[in-house]
């Protein structure tokens, strides 16, 4: 075989056994977890998502929204990010949040006077927006 057809037999074989990033198949992969370069394994999808019971990582919409204050120190300590509380008082996190969050709304359609439960509202709401 010349060194052109092995190439091109190289890298048929070498996309069949791996993912779109060039990174090889795992396992965990084929599974349905990603690929094992971070883009679908973010750690903010390892937290439990819930908004109910012991350890809870999530406000309900009701009680606002965000998350608790125990879910911050796990985010916190899972990818070493320093996430904080809202800040109702002022200051530029909550103009920067409030910009966000109205791009946001205005994006999904969503009228707050409308749908008040949603929990982009509860959650301006908390920020007061």
């Amino acid at each position: 075989m010349s060194g052109k057809k092995k190439l091109i037999v190289y890298k048929i074989q070498n996309l069949k056994n791996n993912n779109m990033h060039g990174l090889p198949i795992t396992k965990k992969a084929r599974g349905g977890s990603g690929c094992g370069c971070g883009c679908s394994d973010s750690p903010a999808k390892k937290l439990r998502k819930t908004t109910k019971g012991k350890g809870r990582h999530f406000l309900s919409a009701d009680e606002g929204a965000g998350m608790t204050a125990a879910g911050r120190k796990a985010y916190n300590k899972e990818t070493g990010g320093n996430l904080k509380a809202p800040q109702p008082g002022g200051g530029k996190r909550r103009t920067s949040y409030c910009a966000r969050s109205k791009g946001q709304m205005e994006m999904h359609n969503i009228n707050c006077s409308k749908t008040p439960k949603k929990r982009i509202c509860a959650a301006r709401r908390r920020w007061k927006c």
